[in-house]
């Protein structure tokens, strides 16, 4: 067989490449690459947001005056992270106790309160069962239940947050429950057990004498925002003796320290040195990680126990859906707790959820520019989206309402600028040195907070429904 053979037609021989293969050019050539590309990147919206207010001593103190409501039937708490207390002066709200005023005895009565929650359908008390304890509602919405007329059993009431059951149990009245009470809401307790009370009503002779005498006393001045009052004279005509007064503040105020999300960045020296074209491999490494880190960042700010924001919005400002899934009846409620409302932050399924409820009413939300983007709106506040705030096993979430600005006496951010080795705002790389392995290490740490100002900056409507 010739050479002229194996080129003739049908002859079963593989035909020979008349040019330089694909494969073997690329050994030559270049290719054109991309940097590493990261699926977890988000717009971080709550980071673009806040504004960042300089911590420079690593801890930010918010003074506020004094504060309690005393008159208004309900109970006030305080709450840091995920504790809550009652506020000692508060606990006069009770009616066996309006007037009496020894705030030692009144401290010592709200510490000796324990915290519990609640999940929604949980019975608290039953009737029949012995009335053992004085229960206060931190937060939440449970229903009074007894038995009706014809055998079933009526609703005698809701009570929400700041409202009490078991008062009786301040009068020395034991007895039985004579309702039911069942939780409607994820609730947040204060109970004070009958024992703990009679320890502390043997120990403190005015508390015992008031309560047995049944006094009732003057109301603390206070506005209506339940600041200590400042005592002012308007429309007067010539001389008259003007007030004296003045501003009280609260005696131990919030302090937030700043917090932190670090690792440890390693790389090899013979990757640094021999596969540093063309793109640097520690800055690529550096880059990703400190997305990483803002990621973090973002959310701790939301979850945090300590200082997230689902965990410090105060409890009057915690609202709950009318329905289940998020309206624009509830986002009005929302709205309307508080003045400047800069944003809603929200989960984007929470987000979509909304607008399929508007979708529903025939009602189709505005569009604003925010930051050079056009962004789905209510009321002319814009809906964020941040997929950090959690959505539950059941298909529940929350919204997030608040202001921002220490002008406005809004939400604020918290870091430290200035720090050695700064990469960023409130971020550091710093050298950690070289191992015996050649493995060069940097220790990357992002510094940061959250503060709230003042109670009403900050509101949170809770377990939306989104899968409806």
């Amino acid at each position: 067989m010739t050479l002229t053979d194996l080129e003739q037609p049908g002859s079963d021989a593989p035909a020979q490449p008349s040019s330089l293969t694909t494969a073997a050019a690329r050994n030559l050539a270049t290719t054109t690459k991309t940097p590493p590309m990261m699926q977890g990147i988000t717009p971080r919206w709550l980071l673009r947001v806040l504004p960042w207010v300089e911590a420079s001593s690593g801890t930010y103190r918010v003074n506020r005056r004094l504060s309690y409501v005393v008159g208004d039937g309900r109970v006030s708490f305080l709450s840091e992270g995920d504790q809550v207390r009652v506020v000692p002066q508060e606990l006069a709200e009770l009616p066996l106790l309006r007037g009496f005023e020894d705030e030692e005895a009144l401290a010592a009565l709200a510490g000796r309160f324990e915290q519990r929650t609640a999940e929604a359908g949980e019975v608290l008390v039953r009737a029949g069962e012995p009335a053992e304890e004085l229960v206060l509602i931190a937060h939440g919405k449970v229903t009074k239940l007894g038995a009706g007329e014809y055998g079933g059993q009526n609703v005698l009431g809701v009570l929400g947050d700041g409202q009490y059951f078991g008062e009786q149990l301040l009068a020395g009245q034991g007895g039985s429950w004579e309702f039911t009470i069942k939780a409607n809401t994820p609730c947040i307790l204060l109970s004070l057990p009958g024992n703990a009370f009679q320890e502390m009503n043997g120990q403190s002779v005015p508390l015992r004498q008031h309560i047995q005498a049944l006094a009732s006393g003057r109301k603390p001045p206070s506005n209506k925002s339940g600041e200590a009052d400042i005592a002012l004279a308007a429309g007067h005509d010539g001389e008259v003796d003007l007030p004296a007064t003045f501003a009280d503040y609260e005696i131990k105020p919030r302090e937030y320290e700043l917090s932190l999300a670090q690792t440890v960045l390693r790389l090899h020296t013979r990757v640094a040195d021999l596969y540093n074209q063309p793109m640097n491999q520690l800055d690529e490494q550096l880059r990703l990680t400190v997305q990483a880190l803002r990621e973090r960042q973002e959310h701790e700010l939301v979850n945090n126990t300590d200082f997230g924001l689902l965990h410090n919005a105060d409890l009057a400002q915690r609202l709950y859906t009318r329905t289940g899934p998020p309206t624009p009846d509830d986002l009005d409620e929302l709205l309307c707790r508080r003045r400047k409302t800069r944003c809603f932050i929200a989960h984007p399924r929470t987000i979509a959820a909304f607008g399929r409820e508007c979708s529903g009413r025939g009602v189709y939300p505005s569009t604003v520019e925010f930051e050079g983007r056009q962004m789905q709106a209510w009321r002319g506040v814009p809906m964020l989206p941040c997929n950090k705030i959690p959505i539950s096993a059941t298909g529940t979430s929350s919204i997030l309402a608040f202001r921002t600005g220490v002008e406005d006496h809004g939400v604020v951010g918290l870091h430290q600028t200035g720090m050695p080795d700064e990469y960023e705002p409130g971020l550091s790389v710093r050298f950690g040195g070289i191992d015996d392995r050649a493995i060069v290490s940097y220790v990357a740490s992002a510094f940061y907070s959250a503060a709230v100002l003042v109670p009403d900056a900050l509101g949170v409507l809770e377990n939306v429904e989104i899968g409806r």
